[in-house]
């Protein structure tokens, strides 16, 4: 019974995580694809907030997969799994938030890091909510 329990709980970790790394990695990655591209400024550069705007569409919508994810690999209750990767990425984009807050306006203007706290939690759940609708292949 105790190998089960910590394969579950192992499986409920590797889910969670899965959705976290998801989320930084495509974020990540679509910031750098931007400024290669040229649709952002070389780093370091301010950006205007159309673009910050920009960022925030593209984030809200990698953090609504990376809920679906945490959901979907979830060996049970996939909406436990949704929040609190919910709760872990509200609590780091709020880190994140305070760390660069004096960092302004190269990093982005003030709205932009609070924008990412707030939506950071439904953004999770609408993908969690998602991936529950989904039949388990299972």
């Amino acid at each position: 019974m105790s190998e089960r329990r910590d394969s579950h709980l192992g499986r409920s970790i590797a889910a969670v995580a899965a959705g976290f790394v998801a989320t930084a990695a495509l974020s990540l990655g679509a910031d750098g694809l931007m400024h290669a591209l040229g649709v952002f400024p070389p780093f370091g550069q301010v950006m205007s907030d159309g673009l910050f705007a920009l960022a925030t569409i593209y984030r809200v919508a990698f953090t609504v997969l990376g809920g679906f994810l945490a959901a979907r690999l979830a060996p049970s209750r996939p909406m436990r799994h949704a929040w609190i990767l919910a709760a872990i990425g509200t609590a780091v984009a709020a880190a994140g938030a305070a760390a660069t807050w004096d960092q302004a306006p190269v990093l982005g203007p003030h709205w932009y890091p609070l924008a990412l706290v707030a939506t950071a939690l439904p953004s999770v759940l609408a993908g969690g909510k998602l991936a529950s609708r989904q039949p388990d292949p299972r």
